[in-house]
């Protein structure tokens, strides 16, 4: 089951918020007045927690809504750029501000250029995907009116492939070990209205694509095309389509802090601190 950390907080605003504002409309003049006389009038215990947590939990939900938001890295899909474990930052406003909870752009900033990193909550394989919903981390390499193909390891955009260059067989440390042994590439991602080409790690570990992912597409206005870095085992465009601009959460910038087990009592990875995305 997902946790909704974002209507909880919104929940909890709501409820402290209301507690403090009523009681300061019907009850805290009178409680002042018999204070005034001598009385010992403490205010009730809902009160005082209601003003002492609505500043804290308003000013997380504010800067995780508008700011940048935590994420962990439950899979292997982005290796070798995040690994499993990776705690990440996620840039809120890049993309434009957006409500909490109902996820709605109220203040228009910016779209993702090919090569963001980004997050954005998965719009399922069909009727019926219970993951539906839930925050996934891929790489934007189709923007809206983009032609992508995918075929024999190939990634084609507008027509042509897509450069990469072999670097090597792929070492993996920590939680990353199980794609020791895969090849790892230097890719280079066309560039929009002349910009230069953008540069990021791949892995893959099968000589022959899958099949079932060799197709062509067209991507839509408004959605983008996104894949794994980790290209044979990541679950992505390529098997349930493209992610509608309203989904997206915000842009992967920083890495700051890997380790794994319950409050990182299994491993923990300080050269990951620090990293920035790219």
């Amino acid at each position: 089951m997902k946790i909704d950390l974002a209507l909880i907080l919104t929940t909890l605003a709501a409820l402290t918020g209301l507690v403090w504002l009523l009681d300061s409309l019907l009850f805290a003049r009178k409680r002042k007045l018999m204070q005034a006389e001598g009385e010992d009038v403490a205010d009730p215990i809902v009160v005082e927690y209601a003003k002492s947590l609505f500043p804290i939990i308003f000013l997380v939900l504010g800067l995780r809504s508008f700011v940048a938001e935590p994420f962990r890295i439950p899979s292997s899909s982005m290796m070798p750029t995040l690994l499993v474990g990776d705690f990440i930052l996620v840039n809120k406003f890049t993309y434009g501000l957006r409500l909490p909870v109902a996820n709605t752009k109220v203040v228009p900033l910016g779209q993702p250029a090919r090569g963001d990193v980004v997050v954005f909550r998965y719009p399922g394989f069909g009727p019926g995907d219970t993951k539906a919903g839930t925050d996934y981390i891929k790489r934007v390499v189709g923007l809206p009116g983009d032609r992508i193909a995918f075929k024999d390891q190939v990634l084609y955009v507008n027509d042509v492939a897509v450069a990469k260059r072999e670097t090597g067989v792929y070492i993996g440390r920590g939680q990353g070990r199980s794609m020791t042994g895969a090849s790892q590439f230097e890719v280079e991602l066309p560039g929009q209205d002349g910009q230069s080409p953008v540069r990021h790690a791949s892995l893959e570990n099968n000589r022959w694509s899958d099949p079932r992912i060799e197709n062509q597409w067209v991507v839509p206005a408004g959605h983008f095309f996104v894949m794994g870095d980790n290209r044979d085992q990541s679950e992505d465009s390529r098997y349930w389509g493209f992610v509608p601009e309203q989904n997206l959460v915000g842009k992967a910038f920083l890495v700051w802090l890997n380790c794994s087990g319950w409050f990182c009592n299994e491993a923990f990875d300080y050269t990951r601190i620090g990293d920035t995305i790219r």
